[in-house]
C-alpha cells in the first residue's frame, strides 16, 4: 500500500503482516522502511524537526524509531522499542502514534493491555520507555493530542468513553482529569481549529 506524506503528516501502514511501509514521496524520491517481519505497521508521525519518524506496528507492539534525510527522502531505522510493560503476558495490539508538539515525548495506544504508551525521545531520536497510563476503558482505538501539548484525549472503543489527561510538560506523564465521557464506541478524535 502507498500513501504520500509530508513532515507533520500521518500515514496508516498497510495491511497487518506486511513488511514495509512507504513513509511519503518527496519530489522524484520515494521513503520507504522496512519493519520486522509480521510487525504491521499501522500509523506514523514525523518529528516537529523533521528529522526523525515513527511507525507504531499493530502486531508485534512495538514502535520503529527512524531517522529521515529530507534531501534524500531516505529513512534510517534507528530501533524498535516494545509499548507494553516487560510483565505483561495477555493479548494486545497497537492503534495510534503521535509525537508530543514539543518534541520530547511520543506516545501509542495498546489495545488490550488498554493503555497509553509513554516515551521519552532522546537527541538522537531513539525513544526511552517512561511507563503507560490507563485509558480509563477498553480498546483505545485512536486518541489525539489538543494542539498546545496540555492535553490527550483517548477514544476507548469497547467501553464507549473518551478519557482526558493532563499532560506533564516536564516528565510527559498523564494525569486523569474528570470521569471519562460517554461517547457511543468512539474510534476517531479529530481537533478542530476556530
Amino acid at each position: 500500500m502507498r500513501r504520500t506524506i509530508r513532515p507533520g503528516s500521518k500515514c496508516r501502514g498497510p495491511a497487518p503482516g506486511a513488511t514495509s511501509t512507504q513513509a511519503g514521496s518527496f519530489g522524484a524520491s520515494r521513503a520507504w522502511v522496512e519493519v520486522a517481519p509480521g510487525a504491521g505497521p499501522r500509523h506514523f508521525d514525523f518529528h516537529p524537526n523533521g528529522r526523525f519518524a515513527y511507525v507504531i506496528n499493530e502486531l508485534d507492539s512495538t514502535v520503529t524509531a527512524m531517522a529521515y534525510d529530507a534531501p534524500s527522502g531516505r529513512l534510517t531505522t534507528l530501533g524498535s522499542v516494545s509499548t507494553l510493560p516487560k510483565d505483561f503476558s495477555g493479548s494486545n495490539t497497537t492503534a495510534d502514534v503521535h509525537v508530543h508538539p514539543s518534541g520530547k515525548f511520543l506516545y501509542g495506544s495498546n489495545r488490550g493491555h488498554d493503555s497509553i504508551a509513554i516515551f521519552a525521545i532522546n537527541a538522537d531520536g531513539t525513544l526511552r520507555a517512561l511507563g503507560h497510563a490507563s485509558t480509563r476503558g477498553k480498546t483505545p482505538r485512536n486518541f489525539a493530542l489538543d494542539p498546545t501539548g496540555r492535553y490527550l484525549l483517548a477514544a476507548n472503543q469497547d467501553t464507549s468513553n473518551v478519557a482526558v489527561f493532563r499532560i506533564d510538560a516536564k516528565t510527559g506523564r498523564l494525569e486523569p482529569i474528570g470521569e471519562p465521557v460517554e461517547v457511543p464506541r468512539p474510534v476517531c478524535i479529530k481537533m478542530l481549529s476556530k
